[in-house]
Order: C-alpha cells, then sequence, then structure tokens
C-alpha cells in the first residue's frame, strides 16, 4: 500500500526489549491492527458499488490510478475487495504465474494434462437448460430425459470438455480480475470513516493523544 496510507495509521509505542535498553525505553511502531475498512453500512450497499475488470499486469495503484485519479487509494481498492495478500488474491504478474504453473505441475507437458472435465449446456427442445456449462463432472457423464415434443426417452452423452491444468489456473487467475470499486462521488464519506477508524479515542489508560497510544511498562520477574 501507499506511503500515504501508513501515514494514517496511528503509532504505538511499546517496551524497548533490545539489548541493553532501560527501563524506560519505548520503540514507536506503525499500530498495523488499526487497519482500513469500509463501515458495515457502506459495504452492505450495492448501489455504491460498480464493476471493474483488472486489466494485464495492473496492481491496486494503477487501478486506484484509473478509477479515482489517485495512486494513492490503492488501499481503498483493496479494502472494496477484501483483499489482503495480493500474492494470492490479486491476479498475479504473467512472468509470475507463469512461474507459479511450473512450480505446481512440475513442466510444461503437465500443463497439458486434464485437471478434470465440465458439462456442456444442454437444452431441451423447448429451449429449457437441462444442463447448465462448467459443472464438474466425470469423464462419462450422462444424462438421461424426456422429450414430452416426441414422447420419447432421450439419453445424451458426450456432454463433457476436458480442462488442462492451465485452463483450470487460467480461470481461477483471471476470477479475480472481476473486482467491486466504490463509485467515486462517495470517495468523501470513505475518507471521513477513515479518519474516524485511525484516530484513537479516549478512555484506554494507553491512550497518548488521538495517534499515539502507550504500552505500559510492567517489569517482569523470573
Amino acid at each position: 500500500m501507499s506511503k500515504k496510507y501508513f501515514s494514517q495509521v496511528p503509532d504505538f509505542q511499546y517496551v524497548s526489549r533490545l539489548p541493553n535498553a532501560t527501563i524506560s525505553d519505548f520503540i514507536t511502531v506503525k499500530n498495523l491492527f488499526k487497519r482500513g475498512k469500509l463501515k458495515e453500512d457502506v459495504a452492505a450497499n450495492a448501489t455504491l458499488f460498480t464493476k471493474y475488470k483488472i486489466q494485464g499486469d495492473d496492481r491496486p495503484d494503477n487501478v486506484a490510478s484509473e478509477v479515482y485519479d489517485d495512486p494513492n487509494l490503492d488501499w481503498l481498492v483493496m479494502v472494496c475487495n477484501n483483499v489482503v495478500n495480493l500474492q494470492s488474491e490479486w491476479p498475479l504478474l504473467q512472468r509470475e504465474f507463469d512461474r507459479y504453473l511450473i512450480d505446481k505441475y512440475g513442466s510444461y507437458e503437465n500443463l497439458s494434462a486434464i485437471h478434470h472435465y465440465e458439462t456442456i449446456e444442454i437444452k431441451n427442445q423447448l429451449g429449457v437448460v437441462l444442463v447448465p456449462e462448467g459443472l464438474t463432472v466425470e469423464s462419462n457423464y450422462s444424462i438421461t430425459y424426456f422429450d414430452w415434443i416426441d414422447e420419447k426417452e432421450i439419453t445424451q452423452t458426450n456432454i463433457v470438455t476436458p480442462i488442462t491444468n492451465e485452463e483450470y489456473e487460467t480461470k481461477l487467475d483471471d476470477d479475480k480480475r472481476n473486482i467491486l470499486l466504490l463509485k467515486p462521488r462517495y470517495l468523501n464519506v470513505v475518507r471521513e470513516d477513515m479518519t474516524d477508524i485511525m484516530t484513537y479515542k479516549k478512555g484506554s489508560t494507553e491512550y497518548v493523544s488521538k495517534t499515539l497510544k502507550k504500552a505500559e511498562n510492567i517489569k517482569l520477574y523470573s
């Protein structure tokens, strides 16, 4: 995430455990437990969001720049889609994807091996879908149904298609490209919520200021 995002994350001071540290020595770090998020009423309102498809090797900052004209809003792109780990929850760069395939399947030859079988769409003569496309089934899957027009029972075979290892992994990665983004006109609402979330409130013994908490220095005895 951008430096601008982390500049909003409040600080936390904890007792130093470094060699030669004294009882009054503290270390200041960013409180990463304070994570930006959408408030429930915003996240639950589908009308505030729009569909977006990630292109090529675009990163969250590229998407934020395209949609919000501000690459520093990369955190919002991630928060809208509950992305915590970019490596596993965001489409891989092409070179990383190629490396991932080889690491997982061992060789280019294994990429063309069959991973599983899926159905093709089957309709009856009235146009009613009997079998939807994309169901995972066995290679010998078939369907038997009664044709009310010809008044006979029909069995259809060869209604599956093989999916290779490469096709399977490509689909999984491509599915990550379909994301939801907050519509630009609601940015101010989220910015205000972000400020509220990242601000410490009085009442805790650790409270120092709106941007700083300090752990109590309790001496430990063995």
